[in-house]
């Protein structure tokens, strides 16, 4: 007669063994990805700032007697030709010819980029709105038209997060080149 321990213990098979093994790395996995999509979010979070005022609400002006485009909060998410000599500065765009062809022709340019909408247009001031792709966060694109200089000043500005990765400055040269090859 056999010891019960000396009994030879039937094998279990290594599928189950490998099934359980891979069902615990699955759960490590997961509970990876959990924490990474967390400290994304964290991230994402602790970069808001309070959304950008209006330039109306801000200078109690409204769209039709605006004389000159706010300053960038001094954040690096915002972009303006108004005020040079600052890190934010970009140049103006020049235009040939009428005020009113320029500001109709920013329009059309407006009108064919992607996720862009016009909010406001007056004869001399235009106020567009931006939803970014992923995260549907929302720019904003002031043009303030300078007819006795020939140029539009922008401005153009993230609504929350301290940086936008140069989305707004690469956005303005875009229409730069846009406006130059119409």
């Amino acid at each position: 007669m056999q010891l019960l321990s000396q009994r030879k213990q039937p094998k279990q098979p290594l599928l189950i063994n490998f099934n359980k093994t891979r069902l615990s790395t699955m759960k490590q996995w997961s509970t990876q990805k959990f924490y990474v999509v967390l400290l994304m979010c964290s991230l994402v979070a602790a970069c808001q700032s309070p959304a950008n005022i209006s330039v109306g609400e801000e200078m109690n002006q409204t769209a039709e007697n605006i004389q000159k485009l706010r300053k960038c909060p001094g954040t690096p998410n915002c972009v303006n030709s108004s005020y040079p000599n600052t890190d934010e500065y970009i140049a103006p765009i020049e235009f040939q010819g009428e005020a009113s062809e320029a500001i109709e022709k920013l329009q059309r340019i407006l009108g064919g980029m992607k996720r862009a909408e016009l909010i406001t247009t007056t004869d001399r001031y235009l106020h567009a709105e931006y939803t970014s792709f992923l995260f549907r966060f929302v720019d904003d694109l002031e043009v303030l038209v300078d007819a006795q200089e020939s140029r539009l000043e922008l401005r153009s500005a993230s609504r929350v997060g301290r940086s936008d990765f140069g989305v707004n400055r690469k956005r303005v040269e875009k229409i730069r080149q846009l406006f130059k090859d119409s």
